[in-house]
């Protein structure tokens, strides 16, 4: 796990929106973005569409709406998190 992966997921115990974690995380766009990219390929992290209706894994489109999405640590996510 990286430092910027550990720094995102630290932020993830609560479903937050793409621009609230953009600010929590102070890091550019494209970074975060990446990042959250690689966690959702680990299942470290899921997406929901608002608070409440998450998206199953084949529903996400990273790509093109991840601004528009909230998303939240697994508990394997977390395993991984508290475990470093």
């Amino acid at each position: 796990m990286t430092d910027q992966e550990f720094d995102v997921l630290d932020e993830l115990y609560f479903v937050i929106p793409f621009e609230e974690l953009l600010e929590a995380v102070d890091m550019e766009e494209a970074e975060l973005y990446s990042i959250l990219k690689e966690l959702l390929k680990k299942k470290w992290v899921k997406c929901y569409r608002d608070h409440s209706e998450e998206l199953l894994p084949h529903e996400v489109e990273i790509d093109h709406q991840y601004k528009e999405y909230s998303y939240l640590a697994t508990k394997i996510g977390l395993l991984a998190h508290n475990g470093r």
